[in-house]
C-alpha cells in the first residue's frame, strides 16, 4: 500500500503551509508527496522532519519555498528528488502553451473581423 499526495494549486496566502506536519504524517511511512504547485504549500521544516523521523516514505518537488535555492534541509535525503521549477518546460506542456495562444489569437481576431 501506498499513499501518494500530489499537490497542484495555486500558491498565496490561502494555500501557504497548507500541507504541513498533520498531512505528512497521515500519509505514513510508506507515502509519497509530489509537489508541482508552489513551494509555499508545502512547509519545508515540517517535511525535514518527517523525513527524518521516518514518518514519510519520500517526496518529489519541482517547487520550493527556498526558490531559486534548493532546499538546503532536504539535500540530505536520498528519498527526495529536487528539480528546478522545470515542471512546465516539458514538449507537451510547450507545444499545449502553443496550440492555446494560437485559438486565442485567432478567435481574438476572428471576433474583431
Amino acid at each position: 500500500w501506498c499513499d501518494v499526495l500530489v499537490i497542484a494549486t495555486p500558491g498565496g496566502a490561502a494555500t501557504r503551509h497548507l500541507v504541513g506536519a498533520r498531512e505528512l504524517k497521515a500519509l505514513g511511512p510508506k507515502g509519497f508527496l509530489v509537489n508541482i504547485s508552489r513551494g509555499s504549500v508545502v512547509d519545508t521544516a515540517a517535511l525535514a522532519a518527517a523525513l527524518g523521523k521516518g514518518e514519510l516514505g519520500g517526496a518529489g518537488l519541482d517547487v520550493y519555498e527556498s526558490e531559486p535555492q534548493p532546499p538546503r534541509e532536504l539535500l540530505e535525503f536520498k528519498n527526495v528528488v529536487l528539480t528546478p521549477h522545470m515542471a512546465g518546460w516539458s514538449p507537451e506542456a510547450i507545444t499545449a502553451s502553443i496550440t492555446k495562444f494560437l485559438r486565442n489569437t485567432e478567435a481574438h481576431f476572428a471576433a474583431v473581423g
